[in-house]
């Protein structure tokens, strides 16, 4: 490996938080690789932030499909051969309430929130390694969006916030592993964010009162700010009002 600009890999980087915190990137100074299902919507990513003077890669990937997901790491390797940043913003979430909760639903989460990211880690995890030896001062980092869910229930969400739970538990074993070799993981937990993907929400919480993707953006630059010396297992992100506890 050697010296240049500092690289990170963005799932879920077409639109939502994954963007935004692609694009924070992007400013910060870092090369990209990007994912996400929709090829037309990567390119449209990528001529954005290319035009921030970076070098933006993309790979068109299912976080569903394990092969996909072995591919994006592959990609990033080839075109910059290290890694800096693993953001795993990809996610997805369906409401039911038990009895009789269909588990295809429950598979498909489990599948893109826990079994992808394990996925990614494991195939990166060599990379990121080599990278943070580079760089010890600041180490390399992991960074998951999870969910306050995982740590407060909501009804209709179990399997979201298992899985979500899952995410953070991922995280916190990383720091077990490879926290002494100066990749360090964190599993950001926000309450609803104005994204599409909370848009199932608005009848009851209005946009304007959700978290931001901003919001969580700034996290993930401060994480990686940081020295290699501490370790995040986790930062909980809830909305104001009067109960602290809540989506």
């Amino acid at each position: 490996m050697t010296g240049g600009p500092r690289a990170a890999l963005v799932t879920g980087a077409t639109r939502g938080i994954g963007r935004t915190v692609a694009r924070r990137l992007a400013q910060e100074g870092y090369d990209l690789t990007l994912t996400g299902r929709d090829p037309a919507a990567l390119a449209e990513a990528a001529a954005e932030l290319g035009g921030l003077g970076r070098r933006v890669e993309v790979a068109s990937a299912d976080m569903a499909a394990e092969h996909d997901v072995r591919r994006v790491a592959q990609v990033h390797r080839a075109a910059f051969g290290r890694l800096d940043a693993l953001v795993l913003s990809a996610g997805v979430g369906s409401s039911a309430p038990l009895g009789g909760y269909p588990l295809k639903r429950f598979d498909k989460q489990f599948t893109v929130n826990v079994r992808a990211p394990f996925t990614l880690i494991d195939e990166c995890i060599d990379l990121l390694r080599a990278t943070a030896k580079e760089v010890p001062l600041s180490g390399t980092k992991i960074i998951a969006i999870s969910s306050i869910t995982a740590s407060a229930p909501e009804p209709g969400l179990a399997a979201y916030g298992a899985s979500k739970a899952a995410l953070i538990a991922l995280c916190e074993a990383v720091n077990t592993e490879a926290s002494a070799d100066g990749v360090t993981a964190t599993a950001i937990c926000p309450g609803y964010v104005d994204t599409d993907m909370s848009a199932w929400m608005h009848d009851r919480i209005p946009p304007a009162e959700m978290i931001t993707t901003g919001d969580l953006a700034e996290l993930v630059l401060a994480l990686t700010r940081m020295s290699a010396h501490a370790v995040v297992p986790q930062i909980p992100v809830v909305r104001a009002g009067s109960q602290l506890w809540r989506a």
